[in-house]
């Protein structure tokens, strides 16, 4: 029987066809990009942070592997949920079997479930909303405007959560990201628990919308960002899921080549995608990369991979791989 010294080693070994195979060549493919000076992009679609990829996340960024990342709302947020409530967390492995009633238990008890965890609203949401309204108001007394990720950069730096972390730090990628002041895009933060809340206060006169920068102005900074960052190598795109997360910024290259008329902006100059979306139904999210040629996205001969699978398992071993674990 063989004797595995490492992950990788495990990986290159057996993933050898299907699936399997195209993981350790996206994995190749995401080193080679940075070895030879690319930067690289990670897009978070879903509920990455709940599924704790935080563990792996957060030393790639340590690590410099990852040099800015696009995330939902949720995902912003509930890395932070998990550091501050880990223990209050109720894993529901029977799931698929749970009835309406059961459901409604589950609500009556302030238990927001997603797949198989529930997360705990009073210890999760209510810590994060009194620590983070506290800097809302202060900007918005100030006249100062900021983006989603920024409050909670400052949220995180200012140490007022660390009274409640119930894991190790080094788990949750947004303290790593905080600390590296990593580039993060939040596009359709709205779609929130943390961007409802700020909205129910500004209904409520006690906050103005103008406070919360906005998806435009994201998309005006990802521009800069892009154009300054392009060169050499360029930049690949690490699209985990689908949805937001990487619909909105993958369309910064044809935006700049198109409606700026900068004809020598480059095209992405890596792509993989972990999903299980299908192309049959019109989606976007389950395109395959070729399709992407057509909108002016990708070249010709961007390294290209889409991974047809469960991105809670793939994405973890892709990380491993690139951390030589």
């Amino acid at each position: 029987m063989s004797k595995f010294t490492s992950i990788r080693d495990f990986m290159e070994s057996q993933y050898l066809h299907f699936n399997a195979a195209t993981v350790v060549d996206a994995a190749k493919g995401y080193e080679t990009h940075l070895t030879e000076g690319g930067k690289m992009m990670i897009t978070l679609a879903g509920a990455m942070s709940t599924a704790e990829l935080g563990i792996s996340l957060a030393e790639m960024i340590r690590q410099g592997k990852v040099d800015i990342i696009s995330c939902t709302g949720a995902n912003l947020e509930e890395d932070l949920m998990n550091l501050v409530a880990h223990d209050h967390y109720r894993r529901v492995p029977n799931y698929r079997d749970l009835t309406p009633q059961d459901e409604w238990d589950l609500l009556e008890q302030g238990l927001n479930r997603v797949t198989d965890t529930c997360i705990p609203e009073e210890e999760a949401f209510r810590r994060l909303q009194k620590h983070i309204h506290a800097l809302w108001k202060d900007a918005d007394e100030k006249g100062e405007r900021y983006f989603p990720h920024e409050f909670m950069y400052k949220m995180i730096l200012s140490g007022v959560l660390e009274q409640y972390y119930q894991i190790d730090p080094k788990n949750s990628w947004m303290i790593a990201a905080a600390e590296r002041n990593l580039p993060i895009i939040v596009p359709g933060w709205e779609d929130s628990t943390m961007g409802n809340i700020f909205a129910s206060y500004c209904i409520k006169s006690e906050l103005k919308p103008t406070t919360m920068k906005s998806g435009i102005e994201y998309m005006m900074w990802l521009a800069n960002w892009y154009t300054q960052n392009c060169a050499g190598k360029g930049i690949g795109f690490f699209q985990i899921g689908g949805g937001i997360a990487g619909d909105f910024p993958i369309c910064v290259v044809p935006m700049l080549y198109q409606d700026m008329e900068m004809h020598d902006v480059p095209f992405w100059s890596y792509f993989c995608q972990i999903s299980d979306s299908t192309t049959s139904y019109g989606s976007y999210s389950g395109a395959v990369p070729n399709e992407k040629i057509t909108w002016g996205k990708l070249d010709i001969n961007t390294p290209k991979f889409v991974i047809e699978s469960d991105a809670t398992i793939v994405a973890p071993l892709i990380f491993a791989w690139l951390l030589n674990q």
